[in-house]
């Protein structure tokens, strides 16, 4: 259980260090727009030091695979949380970025959250799932995937007109959260296919499931949709926004989808669920728009 522990700090630091350095990129690349995703790519491919942040994010990516075979989903997505306290040290002092009183309140609420559902888990108590019905996968995935792209667009609709008041990219987190919710589970899935060392049967039973082909679709689908709002908003907000409904989508149905079981013990599933509902009711608490700037002194 403990090097799984570690190797989800591990994963922490990398995503930490991987999305602050693609924010520093993005910041002196031209206008980026998920309508056009073939240039989006062809931009960011052009700058050595988003090439850097993305590598980060590949290898956290390899460290989640590792994470996902020694713990629980819901364990591993409370551990994950915990990268937000380095991700806001990282954005405000190398991206100058602050967060107002509002935003630092919820964090800590999230915080909170994140100790009540660590402290829910019980080593030899709760149990790691090693496969799904691909179906039940499918049933979660893709209503999900079809909510995380419809909420972008109507971010992006409103974010066209003029007169509304800046968005400060709550939709934009929660929509990416979806597809990387899914993701997480797609990475799950896969590495319960990678139990075996014949590299001909472990490649049959990973492409005769739907897990790589969503790893597809939400590496390019989040890859567009994630640097264009990353662009456009504030990583201090928008990645612990989608860092939480990610954690809480894997969760909640990955525990369902695997079978992991919830704690027998009433305190502790207490915990775990009132964690959850209080992630729930902090990012529906944060403001969804950033205030107006402060009018120039004449």
């Amino acid at each position: 259980m403990w090097w799984g522990v570690g190797a989800a700090l591990v994963a922490n630091l990398l995503y930490s260090v991987g999305f602050v350095v693609e924010k520093r990129a993005l910041g002196k690349l031209p206008a980026l727009s998920a309508g056009r995703p073939l240039r989006v790519v062809l931009v960011l491919l052009t700058s050595p030091l988003w090439i850097v942040g993305a590598l980060a994010l590949a290898a956290g990516f390899a460290a989640q695979l590792v994470v996902y075979r020694a713990l629980p989903i819901a364990a591993a997505q409370g551990i994950f949380v915990s990268g937000l306290v380095l991700l806001l040290l990282l954005s405000s002092t190398v991206l100058g970025e602050e967060s107002t009183g509002r935003e630092r309140y919820a964090l800590g609420g999230v915080l909170v959250a994140l100790l009540m559902v660590v402290a829910s888990v019980r080593e030899g108590e709760d149990t790691v799932g090693s496969g799904a019905p691909w179906m039940l996968v499918l049933l979660v995935c893709v209503p999900a995937l079809a909510a995380g792209v419809w909420l972008y667009v109507r971010v992006e609709s409103r974010a066209h007109n003029r007169h509304r008041v800046p968005t400060s990219g709550i939709g934009y987190g929660v929509a990416v959260g979806l597809l990387y919710g899914v993701s997480s589970l797609a990475v799950k899935g896969t590495s319960s296919r990678l139990t075996t060392t014949d590299l001909g049967e472990a490649a049959r039973s990973l492409f005769g499931s739907p897990y790589p082909y969503l790893l597809l679709f939400t590496a390019v689908a989040g890859l567009v949709m994630s640097q264009t709002a990353l662009q456009r908003c504030r990583a201090s907000l928008i990645v612990p926004v989608c860092t939480t409904v990610t954690c809480l989508f894997t969760a909640v149905l990955g525990t369902l989808a695997f079978g992991e079981s919830l704690p027998d013990d009433p305190l502790l599933l207490a915990l775990r669920v009132a964690g959850t509902l209080l992630a729930l009711t902090v990012l529906l608490a944060m403001p969804r728009h950033d205030p107006p700037p402060a009018a120039a002194p004449s």
